[in-house]
């Protein structure tokens, strides 16, 4: 292992349900119909993708680049408040980050992946946003991406990931991936089963990594 790449939302931050809560409210207000599919069925997909669904799926009455503005900007007061950290990631990543390069795999905009890195000043390699590459999760794009910046094979790198969406998406890129499967939107029984190694919480990572 030459590498390692984390995703953000439900992995460094605790962000699924705020994602959740602001495009629910975006949706009810616009004339749209939330359905009980729509958490699980947005997990992973790009800026673009997520807006179309939106628009296309859920009936709010905006244009998709509309309302990703208005998510998106919701979402970043969310975090200018006060990211949601997960308890224990910010340390981990800095042990991780004395023994290998990392970089930041992300469905979330660049803005917010931004706004993450400025709050925290973790020593990060590369950081992608999904929207930047051709497809969102479960596409490997975003993580292949990651490792061309950090110039290391996609097989030689360790991905750490929480959802099924996302699990496919390191997954398809050849990594080892490390679950930390998410308690509120739990991954694929199928799909956790090909993972590498399974932890509850992201501070149990450096032991499956061997570094402690």
């Amino acid at each position: 292992m030459d590498a390692v790449i984390f995703d953000l939302d439900g992995v460094l931050v605790d962000s699924e349900r705020i994602w959740d809560e602001v495009r629910r409210a975006v949706v009810a207000e616009h004339g749209g119909t939330w359905r009980a599919e729509a958490t699980r069925a947005q997990q992973g997909m790009s800026t673009p993708e997520w807006a179309r669904y939106l628009v296309e799926e859920l009936g709010a009455r905006l244009t998709p680049p509309e309302i990703a503005t208005v998510v998106v900007k919701r979402m970043a007061a969310r975090y200018a408040e006060q990211p949601p950290l997960i308890d224990g990631a910010v340390d981990v990543v800095r042990q991780v980050a004395k023994r290998w390069p990392v970089a930041i795999a992300s469905s979330s905009p660049v803005l917010l992946i931004k706004g993450f890195l400025d709050v925290t000043g973790l020593p990060v390699g590369a950081a992608v946003s999904s929207e930047q590459v051709g497809a969102g999760k479960p596409a490997p794009d975003v993580y292949l991406r990651a490792a061309e910046l950090l110039g290391v094979a996609p097989s030689d790198c360790a991905a750490v990931e929480d959802t099924t969406n996302g699990l496919r998406s390191a997954l398809a890129a050849g990594m080892a991936v490390y679950a930390v499967p998410n308690p509120h939107f739990p991954p694929d029984p199928e799909v956790l089963n090909q993972a590498t190694a399974v932890v509850e919480t992201i501070t149990d990572l450096p032991g499956a990594l061997g570094l402690s």
